[in-house]
């Protein structure tokens, strides 16, 4: 299967990445089929080569999670939920509503104590 996924090139923690069409058993840094477009994450550059890149999405090849963002922002794909992402924001909606109701719980006993030290 092709793979449309990053190679990492530059220097030690100045990286940049290419984008890279190459079959998915290769290794990350090996020779690519072809080279797509550029993407330095430092200044958010991003430059592709849009008819390669369709061309390469229509014959079946799957980009990374990485590359599929970058696609998305870029216009080539259409957004999609996927479902590690809708199984992400789920699990945070229940963490702000557990935390939403042990605040208000708090808030309750504290007025209560307080109430019962006016009291006496």
């Amino acid at each position: 299967m092709i793979k449309l996924r990053l190679k990492r090139f530059g220097k030690k923690k100045e990286a940049s990445f290419r984008i890279v069409a190459c079959n998915s058993t290769s290794r990350r840094d090996g020779r690519p089929l072809q080279e797509l477009g550029f993407y330095n994450p430092r200044t958010k550059e991003t430059r592709l080569d849009t008819e390669a890149l369709r061309t390469r999405l229509s014959q079946g090849a799957q980009p990374t999670d990485v590359v599929r963002t970058l696609l998305e922002k870029s216009g080539l794909l259409e957004k999609t939920e996927r479902p590690s992402i809708a199984i992400g924001k789920a699990m945070l909606e229940k963490e702000k509503l557990a935390k939403a109701k042990t605040k208000k719980e708090d808030d309750s006993s504290k007025a209560e104590s307080e109430s019962n030290e006016a009291e006496s």
